[in-house]
């Protein structure tokens, strides 16, 4: 019924996304650790966001929208670029 459907939207789903965001995080700085510009992290997710298709609305989704994880990564860059050897 309906309140069966509301804990997974209203509870996992949102938890969901901030264990992806946290693993976009640690993935970025692990990227700039292993040599690999940071920068390369947020033209990844604009070509995914161009070519990934229809997505569901982020409040329906496990995974934060592209536009989500582009404002993000752009955030965290300051910190991986720390990390980041060439």
């Amino acid at each position: 019924g309906v309140q069966t459907c509301a804990l997974p939207i209203g509870f996992l789903l949102p938890y969901s996304r901030t264990q992806e965001s946290e693993a976009d995080h640690l993935g970025l700085i692990f990227m700039a650790m292993a040599g690999y510009d940071p920068y390369e992290a947020t033209a990844f997710w604009k070509r995914m966001a161009v070519s990934g298709g229809a997505t569901p609305p982020e409040f329906l989704s496990t995974h934060p929208s592209y536009d989500t994880r582009i404002e993000n990564i752009t955030n965290w860059l300051p910190e991986a670029m720390k990390y980041y050897k060439k």
